[in-house]
């Protein structure tokens, strides 16, 4: 992304990024990429308008290390960020720890280069105040900032728009249509100059909270029915580009931050390799990447 952004710096319009990360999405889960349980026809259209990456790897098994690798371009012990405090694989409430505010992130490097930039969904990378979003380089953040199976009594889940928490505890089935249109807002706000909006999901992570509209809807079960309400909204943010005629300048980006939940493992048809989420195994970390960028990437291309 840097690369490309470098080479493009001296146009007269930055290219608009938008990374829509997933939570537990495994390799084969959606159609360009082998589901045949799972209906995704908008990501299977990004595909053939798109690029495919066949051979992407994700730097860990679970939430944490993974996504600071992502923002960072570092692995997650450099970072201390493999582990938290007490050792355990992700950081939880309350954490002592999180992503030191002296990283530098992708969205500042893109702040500094006149980029409007956004943060919509689960962070992870610590939830106290100098370890959130706003600390790293993000104008604002409206999400949940760790695991949606993380509130506790003393802590109910909570959403938060930028520093404050809004909602406790926030109602999840309603998460994923809330995500999509505050990433409306920003795209419609900010059509007039360069932005990065880094948008991942809750989805697909247990315990499963498909929007109502989807509920039941898939073949799947509720598992199923989440992937397809992302897939849908996933259409609507690129119909938005479309209308806001930005749609040939903008790189999208689908992933996933590791393989699937081994409890679901019924309703995964991924990879016939052994391992699943939280162990350094292909499942865990082989994930699908797709890129749509219609000035700039061929269509139906691939790289393995």
């Amino acid at each position: 992304i840097l690369i490309s952004l470098l080479i493009t710096s001296a146009s007269a319009r930055k290219p608009n990024i938008i990374l829509i990360y997933m939570d537990d999405m495994g390799y084969s889960d959606i159609g360009c990429f082998g589901s045949t349980k799972n209906r995704t026809p908008v990501l299977d259209q990004m595909a053939q308008e798109g690029m495919r990456f066949t051979d992407f790897y994700v730097t860990s098994g679970v939430c944490t290390p993974s996504r600071s690798s992502l923002l960072t371009g570092c692995y997650p012990r450099r970072l201390n960020m493999h582990i938290d405090q007490n050792n355990k694989w992700v950081l939880f409430p309350n954490a002592r720890k999180g992503l030191n505010p002296d990283e530098t992130t992708i969205a500042e490097i893109l702040k500094e280069q006149g980029y409007a930039t956004a943060c919509i969904g689960k962070w992870h990378l610590g939830d106290q105040p100098d370890f959130l979003p706003t600390r790293h380089g993000f104008d604002s953040y409206f999400g949940i900032p760790y695991s949606n199976d993380m509130g506790r009594k003393n802590i109910p889940l909570p959403l938060l728009r930028d520093e404050q928490v809004i909602e406790a505890p926030v109602a999840q089935s309603p998460i994923t249509r809330r995500y999509t249109e505050e990433a409306l807002k920003f795209i419609q706000t900010n059509r007039e100059k360069p932005f990065f909006l880094y948008l991942p999901h809750t989805s697909v992570h247990l315990p499963l909270f498909p929007g109502e509209k989807f509920k039941g809807k898939s073949s799947n079960g509720k598992y199923g029915d989440w992937i397809e309400e992302v897939d849908t909204c996933t259409g609507i943010i690129l119909e938005t580009l479309k209308k806001e005629k930005i749609d040939q300048n903008t790189l999208v980006i689908f992933t996933s931050d590791n393989g699937t939940d081994h409890r679901i493992r019924s309703l995964h048809n991924g990879l016939s390799i052994p391992g699943a989420k939280g162990k350094m195994t292909e499942d865990a970390t082989h994930v699908p990447f797709l890129v749509r960028w219609p000035a700039v990437v061929d269509k139906n291309s691939q790289i393995n």
